[in-house]
């Protein structure tokens, strides 16, 4: 064929072999040639890189997180601050006194891990696999959505190699979405000023930490000196890392109920499909945006609602004990009571990236009963003791329910009761588990009945016969 006889779509496709095959960069005469074509040779070659990174993972259809983690830590690291000595020396100090007034306001134990000051880049190294673990199931259902609408606006004649590159273009999406909870996170590393400060387990089990440079941010405008915050604000950290190493089965349920609800988020795919009628390849920043704003994510259905009621429970029972405990520790402060003030109203305001993960990943991470969880805690306190109070956390089932954080009395009555060594009031749960245990056993009896022969034999032995002995 003729070069004069080739077609613009011949002449892309050209164009795009070369590309892939020698490293994405352009000549003279191929960029000539995008122009003539009214396409971007930047935006292609971006595209390009992109593919070829696709290719280099095997494009198994699975999601590269190290855009994430390239994305994070470029906005982390972008000032290039460290940490100075007397930082350090600061907060070993403050988390060293801090560990010594937990001691006196709770029976759960100290950390095994000494905790540490982190820079911003540590954070978010520390954090990533998590924050990558609650994402996953978005990532996959965006991906999804993503090649099924590439799929519906193909022209007829490319539905065969859109069809072929399926697992390929799903690797794309994913990448794509990788790369935007990256900027997510990298926006919380430089709000967050405690490992525990988002209120989920982020960091690993049984480690508590402070950034530095966020806490000069946070308390510069509180009007308190900063050796009365960092006490105040180690002693929070310590009391959630010493609560997750605590109640080993809490870190999963929390992240459980997190992904449970990921999984049920499906991308609006009327929305994508009419982004991606309009899309401006040359104008990437729309997709962007609009995974962002939240705009593909359709409204909550009755099971995410329930799911969400759920976790806003325990999220808020878990920072409702963190309360009182600090409160408790730090009666030395005199700032204490302001100092935990701000925290509850920056925890229920949410920063800039907090938003962002809620629009991002359709879930806002906020206690929304956190004072009605903390009264409840300082009633069980007050009525029944520390050591009462703190075996709650021994067992999933013992855990306060929503209708304890409205009237903890019948919770107190029950704590009270076991003190004195009474049995507890049976309920309906009691009485549930019983009827289960009675079909079990007889499934039991009938599966393992005696051959007649042999039950005949018991029945002539009578009471004192050899059956009974």
């Amino acid at each position: 064929m003729a070069d004069d006889d080739r077609s613009p779509e011949d002449e892309f496709q050209e164009l795009l072999r070369s590309l892939l095959g020698q490293g994405g960069t352009l000549g003279p005469e191929q960029l000539e040639r995008l122009s003539a074509m009214g396409v971007d040779p930047a935006m292609l070659q971006q595209m390009v890189q992109h593919l070829q990174g696709a290719f280099a993972a095997g494009g198994d259809g699975g999601v590269d997180w190290s855009a994430t983690r390239t994305q994070a830590l470029h906005l982390a690291n972008k000032d290039g601050h460290g940490i100075s000595a007397g930082d350090k020396q600061d907060f070993s100090e403050a988390f060293a006194l801090a560990t010594l007034w937990l001691s006196e306001a709770t029976t759960i134990s100290d950390l095994a891990t000494p905790p540490r000051a982190l820079t911003r880049g540590a954070w978010v190294e520390a954090t990533l696999p998590v924050w990558q673990e609650l994402a996953e199931p978005v990532a996959t259902s965006v991906a999804d959505a993503l090649t099924a609408a590439l799929e519906s606006q193909a022209p007829e004649d490319m539905q065969g190699m859109i069809a072929g590159a399926g697992r390929l273009m799903r690797t794309v999406g994913g990448s794509l979405f990788a790369a935007q909870l990256g900027a997510v996170v990298g926006k919380l590393s430089l709000e967050v000023v405690s490992g525990g400060d988002v209120g989920i387990p982020v960091m690993p089990d049984g480690e508590a930490a402070i950034l530095p440079q966020n806490f000069a941010d946070f308390g510069r405008d509180l009007g308190i000196d900063d050796e009365q915050l960092a006490l105040s604000l180690a002693t929070r950290e310590l009391a959630h890392a010493r609560l997750f190493r605590h109640a080993r089965w809490l870190r999963l349920h929390v992240i459980s109920q997190v992904t449970d609800f990921a999984r049920g988020i499906h991308v609006d795919t009327d929305a994508l499909e009419e982004l991606a009628s309009r899309f401006d390849p040359s104008q990437p920043e729309e997709l962007r945006q609009a995974l962002e704003s939240g705009v593909l994510l359709p409204q909550r259905s009755e099971a995410q609602s329930a799911a969400l009621t759920r976790l806003e429970h325990l999220l808020a029972t878990i920072e409702g004990w963190v309360d009182v405990v600090s409160a408790d520790a730090t009666t030395r402060l005199p700032a204490a009571d302001r100092i935990a003030e701000a925290v509850r109203r920056r925890r229920a305001v949410g920063g800039p990236a907090e938003q962002a993960m809620a629009s991002l990943v359709g879930l806002e991470l906020r206690p929304r009963r956190l004072r009605e969880a903390a009264a409840m805690w300082r009633a069980i306190t007050d009525a029944v003791g520390r050591d009462a109070r703190d075996s709650l956390w021994d067992y999933p089932d013992l855990m306060p329910a929503p209708a304890d954080v409205d009237d903890p009395s019948a919770l107190i009555a029950r704590l009270q009761a076991r003190a004195r060594g009474e049995a507890p009031e049976r309920d309906e749960m009691d009485d549930a588990l019983d009827a289960l245990l009675a079909s079990a056993a007889e499934g039991d009896d009938s599966t393992h009945e005696a051959p007649e022969e042999d039950r005949t034999r018991r029945d002539d032995d009578g009471p004192g016969g050899p059956a009974h002995v």
